[in-house]
Order: C-alpha cells, then structure tokens, then sequence
C-alpha cells in the first residue's frame, strides 16, 4: 500500500485495515515517525514511577501471566498501609512522581482469604481498599496516582477518579479466539474485550485521562490488531480521554501455559507501532515500554514512538519481572543517539493537565499545577524565583541542533520576523538545545551590544499600596480583598515622595521610578501633582513613572483623551513609561489573572501612545503562572510590531512570576513560578525573537538574585535594571532578594560574569559623571516612612471605579 508522502491526517478505517496485507514497513516507519515529530518534535518522555502491587491475588487466569499468584503463594493477600507507604517513599525520596497502582482483577470474586484480609483492612472490595490506599499514598507522599484497577462500574470510576490523576486498563485484544477455549484469556472473565471496552467508555463518559493499549503476539491476527486499535480510536473520538496508547509486545514467561509461545520479532513491533501511529495520528502520544526490548529499544523511536512509560529508579516491573527497568542515563543516552531528548512528564499529560478543571478532581488541581511547566510536562527540580536556599539547576551538557532548530535561529539572527511556531520551539527546547539557544542568544547579543553591561542608579518608589483592582497575582495591593498579604495599607505623602526623591539624588540616582497601586481616590490630577512636586525639587532627575494602567485610568479620570492625558504628564515633567502592567500580552490570559485590568488593546494603545508624544517606555513580560510558551510567543509578537511601528521601547524586561505569596497561587490556581530553563529561555528567545528591533534585554536580580541574573547575561541579556534602593512589590510577594543593589555590588557581578559594566540613563545614554561618582560609597538610607492610609475613603458608588477589562466584557455581552 502506498501512503502519502508526509500525512499530517490520521488513516480512515478502510486504508488502515488494508495494511494488515498490503504494507512496507520502512514507507510506514518513515510516515509515523514525520507525524509523531509534527506534534512531539524531538521530544520523548517517561515517567518517573514507584510500582505499588497492592495484591497479587486475580480471578483471572491470563495464559501468559506471572503476575498473579494463588493465595498459598503469598505470605498476605494485600499490601498493609505500612508497606504500601514504605514504597510509595521510596519512591519519593528517588524523585519519583507517580505512584503506579497494579492489582489483580476482583480476587475477592474467587478466593476466600481474598475477603478474609479485605474484612480485616475494613474494606469489602479491593477497589474500595485501593480508594483509600490511593489518598494515603497522595496525601502522605504526594506522589500522584495513576490507578490500573481492571474492569469497573460506573460507580467504581467515579470513587476512584477522587483520588488519583489518570487510571489505565489495556484493551489488549478483541479476537474473539482469545477467549475461545485454547485461546490466552480462556476462563479471564474480564478480558472479554466487551466489558474492557465499556469501561474505558464509561472512564471518557467521567473524564478520567486514561491510558490503554495492545498486547501483540498472543495468538491475534495483524488485522484483528487494527480492529482493536480502531475500536479504541472510537472511544476516544466519543470522549477525547485516552491519554496514550501503549503497544507491548509478548514475552513468553516461565511456568505459564504461553511458555513456549513464539515472541514477536523487533520488525512486528515496529510494524505495530507504526500502524497505531497511522490510525491515531500526530496528537495521541503512543508508548512502548523500553524494558520489553532490551538493548533494541532505541530503534522502535525511528517507528513512531514519542514516550516509553512509566520507568522506576526503584521498584521492578511487576508483570515483566524478567525485564528489569533501563537505567535512566541510559535511556537518555539511548534516545539521545536517535537524535532525540529524554523529557520527564507526570501521569497526567500535558492535554490533559492544562485543563484540569475538565479532567482532575479539584483536590488534585493545585498539585499537578505545582509539578508541571508551562508545556505541562514534569518539573524537574524546586528552584524558584525570588528564593536563595535553592541551587541554580545545571544545563544538560552539551550542544544540540536539529535541521529545524538551525533554521530558525539563522533566521532569528538575520532580524526576520519569526511566525509564532518558531518562536514556541525556541520556548519549548530541552536537554542541549537550551543552551544551543542561549549560546546563539549570546553570539547575537555580543555583535549586537558588545559585552558591555550596563545599568542605571535609581529609586524605586511605590507610593501606596491601596488598590481597587482584583489581579489575582498581586501580593503587593491592599485593596478590599488582599487584606491579609504583606504589610499593612499606606498612602505616602507628597512631602514623602519628594523626600525620598532629593535623598535618592544626593546618592547619585539620575531617575525615579515611580509606580503604585489604582487607589479609589485617585485621579489623572494625582499623577501630575506626584511629578510637579519632584520636578521643583530636582529638575535634573528624570522621572520614569506611571504603567499603562495608571495612564488609563488617569486619563479617564480626567475625562481626557489618551495622548491629551500623555501631553501633560511630559509637561509636568514625566520622562519616560514604565511598560509594566503587561503580564501577558494575550486577553485569554488576562480573563483569569488580572480580568478587570486594561486589555491587551489597552495597554498597546497607550503604550503607542506614548511614544506619539516623544515619551519612551520600556517593556515587560512577567510569566511562569497559567500561560503556555504560545502565549509568551504572542506577547513578543505583539511588542515586535508595536516596535517596528514606533520605535519607542528601550528595552525588554522578563519578570519571572514570584510565588509564594501570591493570591492566585495561595489558591492552588497557578504554578510555582517559571523554571529555571524557562527563565533562561526567556532571554533568549527574547533577545533573538525581538532582534534588531528592541537591543537591550534586561535580567531581574530582585526575581532572581545576583547568580541567577548573572546567568542571564550568558543567554541573550545585556543589562541589570535599576539598583533600586526600595523595592516593595516582589519582596510582597515572597522574595527574599535585597531592596538595594549598590554600584559595587552591580559592578563585582558583572566583572566576575566576564563583562564590562556601564552606568546608563534611564533611556541608554551617559549618566551625568557628578552623579556617577556620588553613587559610589553612598550613605545609608533614612528609614522610610510609609504614611498610614486615613480613614477617609472614596464614597462614590464603586460602579463608579474604573476597570476597563470589566467594561470590555460588558460592550462584548
């Protein structure tokens, strides 16, 4: 049978029937393995597990089955809690971050010491004492579990989907000689692929991410093959939850009745898996286990595969005893040599752990939010933003470049525009392809900027922290509902603001920064009395101040249009805009986390508004929440044409999501900040996606401390932001990293990273030298004094308050 030349659709039934006679397995081979890499790329992942038999004990009697065991050959029917917990942390303490649960089918149906140890836990069936083992093994360890419990009722899957995050039970075949006398599941009650094939749909009916497969090689035809394939395809066309799709192939096993039973050859797996790529297409994720073909493994990735299951640093496999787990370094290196990388994923795949509202009971959300990345794969390590008690996690070593990837960045390093799909492969690299980006972000940043690094002594001064607007990862505002977060509510004085502003110059700042909560009673007045009363006590001072969002609502305030608003503000003595306020760039984004801020459309037009009136902003990024790499992608699209219209941003700045005391995280609704090689792809690819147009990226040492910026400058970065002297708003949400970053101190990171450094101005020119040579050696601060906000309050209707993401939903309504 001919196939198309590179497919990117899945067969119809009639063509995938018709290569059970007509096939050629290298044509077959060569399309899976296109179809898998439109979807997985180079990516190939496992899952790091703890095996939990938790019985032996089955009332089937599978021909080819080492697994289960009669009563007499057990010391005890089930696994106490206690050894059921003692694996489960053995698991733990290897990194392991499922808890596979394997059992025999119903044992209580056929033996008696089955329900004797049942009635001594407290249970009247297994699967209600793998419910209960389930949630402890969670609750104690929080390792996840993946349950393959047998054959159940609809009643039995709604107990089981509250406790673990995916379930699994493999169809294995629907040859009706299976369970014909003779055949291997003869006297297997629940083999009878009718019953199997109505609990996988009852699991989609529920949406449970459920995992299922074939077994080839136990007395089936290659067509019977396919129609088992093509009856789970149905299911999930019905439902969408089949996770995976497993091919195992046979291994005959000592004392069983299949003992002498021919295994199937490596060119029948590879066949098989081909034909499951074919009929599934580019998005199912297909499996075959690596323990089950040795040191021929590496070979089944050139047939279409794209993961290798669950593989235990710690316990065997329990069905396949005879077949011992592959060493993790050498799986890696055995994928590696196939021109691919070994990725760790959770028992829930990313699909389905990004919408967990669909597929996860909620007591399950918050966790796997709390071990995934942005794609939705496993996070490796516990590095955080805004920590310090956590090392930096390595780089995989080494370089790696696929035909792909080498186009992208010659095209990245020529100042094309990249399309979106570019740009989310450059944010989805892994193993040596990020620091094959980072390494190409450098080499552009060098012929770019030079090796100079450069930074401006300024003052950050967030005069309140009252605020009306609800975004759900501010830890900073004090508004009706974070009353609880750090600190309590301030509004500073005029006399303050100025205060710090004369003290910040006497220490050799040549900028203020300026930024604060939306309190109620402010109005477009307030902003421009904030920068009459600086400007008169320091002309020279260039004041940066005021996010889009401040703008907006100043502006509207006023009743005034936009550019109007800008005009006076330039007027009064405002230098430049902070382009923060952006978070993502993307309004399906922007609905969840901050859904009465100004929209994307928003925060663009004033943005390029500023710019209209000879007024430059910066901007910014701030990611690791509930976006994905598309989205970062998106917003960098979204600045580069801005830029290419205006000109006007002198820099790009990442700000990594800071946690810990995050609202939105506080409630199980956002991961734990971006991961380290996020962070680093994140300059980089910004620094190749906004070439030549915006040239200076900017590494945040409040987010990530000296070391982590520092690492930054090696991967696209050229510039360390401002020293500060007060920063209020990460060390609100849970950053432990200084307030003030000293010349000094910015100069002996940058020095001992290889590089230059360079006092700059706010917009990239020379500092006065005057003001540079102060810097250097400057007195302590005075303590700030933070004016305690009165009991006077806005008294207007609160409809009256103005939030434009709320005003948008309403024109759309």
């Amino acid at each position: 049978m001919s196939l198309m030349k590179s497919p990117t659709e899945r067969l119809d039934a009639s063509s995938a029937r018709a290569l059970a006679t007509d096939s050629d397995l290298h044509e077959m081979m060569r399309v899976a393995a296109d179809m898998r890499d439109q979807e997985f790329g180079q990516n190939i992942t496992y899952s790091r597990k703890v095996f939990i038999p938790l019985t032996k004990l089955c009332r089937d009697v599978c021909h080819y089955c080492t697994f289960a065991e009669a009563p007499r050959q057990l010391e005890n029917a089930y696994l106490s809690p206690d050894e059921v917990l003692a694996i489960a942390r053995a698991g733990q303490a290897a990194g392991c971050k499922e808890a596979l649960f394997t059992l025999g089918d119903k044992p209580e149906l056929r033996y008696g010491a089955a329900r004797r140890a049942l009635d001594g836990l407290g249970h009247a069936t297994t699967l209600s004492y793998l419910r209960e083992m389930a949630l402890l093994v969670f609750e104690e360890t929080g390792l996840l579990p993946h349950l393959n419990p047998g054959v159940m009722q609809p009643a039995d899957i709604t107990a089981l989907r509250e406790v673990s995050v995916s379930m699994g039970l493999m169809l294995e075949g629907i040859a009706p000689s299976l369970m014909e006398a003779g055949g291997c599941h003869y006297g297997s009650p629940d083999k009878d692929p009718t019953a199997r094939l109505a609990t996988i749909a009852e699991a989609g009916r529920q949406h449970v991410p459920f995992t299922s497969g074939i077994l080839i090689g136990i007395g089936e035809t290659r067509a019977e093959r396919i129609d088992a394939l093509l009856a789970l395809r149905d299911l999930h066309d019905a439902h969408g939850h089949i996770q995976e799709i497993i091919v195992q192939n046979f291994r005959a096993k000592p004392d069983t009745r299949m003992a002498d039973a021919p295994e199937p050859d490596l060119a029948e797996l590879k066949w098989s898996i081909a034909v499951a790529r074919l009929i599934f297409g580019p998005e199912m994720s297909i499996q075959a286990p690596p323990n089950l073909s040795g040191e021929k493994a590496g070979e089944l990735i050139a047939a279409g595969i794209d993961d290798w299951g669950g593989v235990s640093p710690v316990t065997p496999d329990h069905v396949n005893p005879e077949a011992p787990w592959p060493h993790l370094d050498h799986l890696a290196r055995e994928t590696g040599s196939q021109g691919k990388v070994l990725v760790e994923r959770l028992a829930i795949r990313p699909d389905f752990a990004r919408p967990g509202e669909r597929w996860l009971d909620p007591g399950f959300r918050s966790a796997v939010l709390d071990r995934t990345d942005a794609t939705g794969l496993a996070r490796t390590d516990t590095w955080a933003p805004g920590k310090s008690d956590i090392a930096i996690p390595a780089l995989a070593p080494g370089l790696s470049v696929s035909r792909r990837l080498d186009r992208i960045l010659t095209a990245a390093k020529a100042g094309n525009d990249l399309p979106e799909s570019d740009i989310v492969h450059l944010f989805e690299a892994r193993g040596g392809n990020v620091a094959t980006v980072a390494l190409a972000a450098d080499d552009l940043r060098r012929e770019t900027v030079s090796d100079s690094v450069r930074y401006v002594v300024n003052r950050n001064i967030n005069y309140t922290n009252v605020c009306y607007f609800g975004c759900r990862f501010c830890a900073f505002s004090k508004g009706k509902t974070s009353e609880s977060l750090r600190g309590r509510p301030y509004d500073l004085t005029i006399e303050e603001i100025e205060r710090r502003a004369v003290e910040a110059w006497e220490r050799g700042a040549t900028e203020v920064c300026l930024q604060g909560g939306i309190h109620p009673d402010y109005t477009g007045e307030t902003y421009l009395d904030i920068l009459r009363a600086i400007k008169a006590a320091l002309p020279e001072i260039h004041v940066h101040a005021f996010s889009p969002l401040e703008v907006h609502q100043g502006a509207r305030t006023l009743g005034l249009p936009l550019v109007e608003y800008l005009g006076r503000l330039a007027d009064a003595g405002l230098g430049s805009l902070p382009g923060t306020a952006a978070e993502i760039l993307d309004d399906e984004i922007r609905q969840t986390l901050c859904p009465d801020k100004v929209t994307t459309a928003q925060w663009m037009e004033v943005i390029e508004s500023a710019h209209s009136v000879g007024l430059g902003t910066t901007s910014t990024i701030m990611f690791g929440h509930i976006e994905q790499p598309k989205h970062w992608a998106r917003h960098l699209m979204r600045l580069r044409s801005l830029q290419a219209r205006t000109g006007g941003i002198s820099e790009f700045v990442p700000l990594p999501f800071v946690h810990m005391e995050a609202p939105i995280y506080l409630k199980g609704g956002a991961r734990p900040g971006p991961t380290w090689r996020e962070v680093l792809l994140m300059h980089a690819v910004s620094r190749l996606a906004l070439n030549p147009l915006i040239q200076n990226i900017q590494t945040s040492w409040v987010k990530l401390g000296p070391e982590g910026a520092a690492h930054c400058l090696a991967a696209g970065a050229n510039d360390l932001g401002g020293t500060l002297m007060n920063e209020t708003i990460t060390r609100a949400a849970g950053s432990v990293h200084g307030q003030e970053f000293p010349p000094e101190m910015m100069d002996q990171v940058i020095t001992r990273a290889g590089r230059t450094p360079s006092q700059r101005s706010t917009l990239y020119g020379a500092p006065d030298p005057a003001q540079r040579d102060r810097s250097y050696g400057a007195s302590s601060l005075a303590e700030v004094v933070n004016t305690p906000v009165g009991k006077a309050r806005r008294t207007e209707d609160a409809r009256d308050l103005i939030r434009p993401g709320f005003e948008t939903e309403d024109a759309a309504d």
